[in-house]
């Protein structure tokens, strides 16, 4: 069954651009940081462990797309060793977007994230979070195991 759901974004993202892009425009207005309901991709979602049940979380995180923007030294030095350009971020934006979430809810635990979207000037992220002191996890077979670590 997820096989299908798999397939059914596929062809959302190929010939239904329209209606994610209409997505993708209330996310815009929104936080950078939003805890949903449900996860968008269920699929995905199953995948990295996320069950309907309480102690699981489900949060949309935007970052900005593009490389790392440092700034230029105000003491004077030859260009070449300014250590402006070039620079390349050491963790993906993927990574980025796990650890503001993880900071934005400190008393939850990441437990894993997948792409959603992206357009000119930002991605998208959904979190799968889960809550290490609810019984529901703590009882968990699969999960609970990562919390007792």
């Amino acid at each position: 069954m997820y096989r299908y759901m798999a397939e059914t974004w596929q062809k959302i993202y190929k010939e239904k651009a329209g209606d994610i892009t209409q997505r993708a425009i209330q996310w815009r207005r929104e936080a950078a940081i939003v805890r949903i309901e449900k996860p968008t991709k269920l699929h995905r979602a199953r995948a990295l462990g996320y069950k309907a049940k309480q102690g699981f979380v489900v949060v949309r995180v935007r970052v900005g797309r593009g490389g790392r923007v440092r700034l230029r030294p105000r003491s004077g030095r030859r260009p070449k060793h300014l250590g402006v350009v070039k620079i390349k971020r050491a963790i993906s934006s993927q990574e980025i977007a796990e650890n503001r979430a993880a900071r934005k809810f400190p008393n939850l635990k990441v437990l894993g994230s997948y792409f959603l979207y992206e357009d000119g000037k930002y991605k998208w992220y959904e979190v799968i979070m889960i809550d290490p002191a609810h019984p529901a996890i703590k009882n968990d077979v699969n999960v609970g195991r990562l919390v007792r670590d």
